[in-house]
């Protein structure tokens, strides 16, 4: 059955809008906006509001003229400060609620929402997961962007297969065991040091660690369905601990240290690598990959044509994209270098951005 969404008009989305391009305003005439970040004793993160003044709700209960019957309720970018005022149980059919880029500084109010299956709270002013303990048909949960600094009070969410934690400040891989349905992980930008903790997501399928401070592949061996898995600008100087992945088919390693192309013996079913950005100075060990059809190596340290011949030319039948600019072997042959490149892999479509 096709979902019941409730968005606000076009008329409600200009009034609303104005509203708070005055509030913003008369913020910046008093001198209130100044870029700061904090939290104060009740974890509330104040963004570009010093002393903690919060901005107030939309004026009014401006929900009351939409269908209570709805399955979707969309309130992205209103300056929404707080739910329980919005009186949310009336929707008792709601499934998916969106709270995207508002003022949020707790999550509170959705008790009422048994039969939420996607909540979207992207982008608000809270650094602690509370309020969800009734929300046990959640399958996606989405809490980026925020202040969050601890991953609990989500163990009884068993139905998550979607769990997002982008941007936020959390440090440790933690109270995760119980949530054994879950399939994509996202924990990019934050300050997690170790791989930890994922025993039990026997289950997940991707992963994605991308802008951390991990400096090793570890701890992923119980991880046999992972079919992506992102850990991009790291610290990693060495390939390894991926023995176990073999369903393993898109792996992005881009922006770390690495010094050598190794340790991808067990992933027969990659099709996408990439290695751009480190400190590789051979094209290796990728001959076995028959199933390859993209590869990226941009800007590191390569200089030799004939060892994308070796490897690649008739050993990767299905490879359509390469990029290697940046490196020796394209600084140094301007001219040349997409010729070079397209005579070695004949069966490329895709050198670089063309």
């Amino acid at each position: 059955m096709a979902q019941r969404r409730v968005q606000l008009n076009a008329d409600e989305q200009n009034r609303l809008f104005q509203e708070a391009n005055n509030s913003r305003a008369n913020d910046e005439a008093q001198g209130q906006n100044s870029g700061d970040e904090s939290a104060d004793e009740d974890g509330v993160v104040h963004r570009g509001i010093p002393h903690g003044e919060e901005s107030q709700n939309p004026e009014g209960d401006f929900l009351a003229d939409f269908d209570e019957d709805a399955e979707v309720l969309e309130l992205t970018h209103l300056r929404i400060d707080d739910i329980p005022s919005l009186h949310l149980e009336r929707f008792k059919n709601l499934q998916r609620l969106c709270f995207r880029q508002n003022l949020i500084p707790k999550i509170r109010g959705l008790e009422a929402l048994t039969s939420l299956q996607d909540l979207d709270l992207y982008d608000n002013r809270f650094s602690k997961i509370e309020g969800l303990e009734n929300l046990t048909e959640l399958s996606s949960l989405d809490l980026s962007f925020n202040g969050i600094r601890h991953i609990k009070n989500i163990e009884h969410l068993v139905k998550l297969t979607d769990l997002y934690f982008v941007s936020n400040k959390i440090t440790v891989i933690e109270n995760l065991s119980t949530l054994v349905n879950i399939t994509n992980l996202e924990l990019g930008s934050n300050r997690i040091r170790v791989i930890e903790n994922l025993d039990s997501l026997v289950n997940l399928e991707q992963l994605w660690l991308g802008k951390n401070k991990i400096t090793k592949l570890e701890n992923l061996s119980s991880l046999k369905k992972l079919k992506i898995l992102s850990i991009q600008s790291n610290r990693l100087s060495v390939i390894e601990g991926l023995e176990e992945l073999e369903s393993l088919e898109e792996i992005y390693l881009s922006h770390n240290a690495i010094a050598r192309i190794e340790g991808l013996d067990h992933n027969a079913k990659l099709t996408t690598v990439d290695i751009s950005n480190n400190k590789v100075s051979k094209l290796e060990n990728l001959g076995h990959l028959k199933n390859l059809q993209e590869l990226w190596a941009s800007n590191n340290a390569l200089d030799s044509f004939e060892d994308f011949e070796t490897e690649l030319k008739d050993n990767s039948p299905e490879l359509v994209t390469v990029y290697a600019e940046g490196n020796p072997l394209q600084t140094n042959n301007y001219t040349t270098y997409r010729l070079k490149m397209k005579i070695m892999l004949p069966q490329l479509r895709q050198i670089d951005a063309q």
